[in-house]
């Protein structure tokens, strides 16, 4: 759904709290994203002490989800080639959304107890992911985004491209050579970075789609008949991050499937 910007998160074993732990399923568990539904960018959040608010920004309707189902009934769910049990939210959930999407759909949640882990190709044992696409983190600075706009006709938002970090102070696509970095006391590898899919083309205030940035970043951004934009993450430690904290790079990658 549309993603929202905080100035502080918790750090957890799977990512920041509250991250990608719900997500909409088709009547096959599998998952439904922006991908298939554009107009999921429409549904707008916010954390309040009760739960997630959500609200179509198009209609008058809004709905409350519960930090943790009220239900008792938990499912295997499909991401991509993985899968992972999940809870459901109960039937008055399930009902809203379809309302608000026209689709048939069922909300589910990511307990504590489901264990979902990343892409051992490119990660150690040990590490996990909630609903994501597949890692905890994706990092990018906003120098990339800036000389990705200073290309483009009309300027984009970071929130195409849906990080959970964003950080300054740096060249464009630095993200792309960091491999190992500090912010306070948690620390974060570089693992892969991210081939870009045509969610990037969907302007996240009105769901419809477009051909940029994905047109103008295969001109330059791309390798292996991908395009990249940004870099996915790991990382060891729990706490909070606040905007504003230092980041402070302690390897970068020599590797030359990077970007220079």
């Amino acid at each position: 759904m549309g993603g929202i910007e905080v100035d502080s998160a918790l750090v957890t074993d799977r990512g920041f709290q509250y991250d990608r732990r719900w997500m909409l399923v088709d009547e096959n568990n599998v998952f439904i994203s922006q991908r298939e539904v554009p107009q999921m960018a429409l549904m707008k959040i916010k954390i309040t002490a009760a739960g997630l608010e959500v609200y179509h920004q198009l209609k008058s309707s809004s709905i409350t989800i519960p930090f943790k189902p009220q239900t008792e009934k938990f499912t295997t769910v499909f991401i991509w080639d993985d899968n992972c049990i999940a809870q459901y939210l109960g039937h008055e959930t399930d009902k809203w959304f379809q309302e608000m999407l026209g689709i048939k759909c069922r909300l589910v949640f990511m307990p504590d107890s489901s264990f979902r882990p990343t892409d051992y190709k490119y990660t150690p044992h040990g590490h996990v992911t909630s609903l994501s696409d597949g890692y905890p983190f994706l990092v990018i600075g906003q120098a990339s985004l800036d000389e990705l706009n200073s290309r483009l006709p009309e300027p984009l938002s970071m929130n195409r491209f849906r990080p959970n970090m964003v950080f300054t102070g740096a060249e464009p696509f630095a993200e792309d050579q960091m491999k190992k970095f500090i912010i306070g006391d948690i620390r974060f590898k570089g693992v892969k970075l991210c081939a870009r899919c045509p969610i990037t083309t969907i302007d996240q205030e009105t769901g419809e789609r477009q051909k940029e940035p994905l047109k103008l970043l295969s001109t330059f951004r791309k390798r292996d008949n991908k395009v990249y934009f940004g870099q996915n993450l790991i990382h060891e430690g729990i706490g909070a991050i606040t905007r504003g904290d230092e980041l402070r790079i302690i390897e970068r990658h020599d590797d030359e499937r990077f970007f220079i």
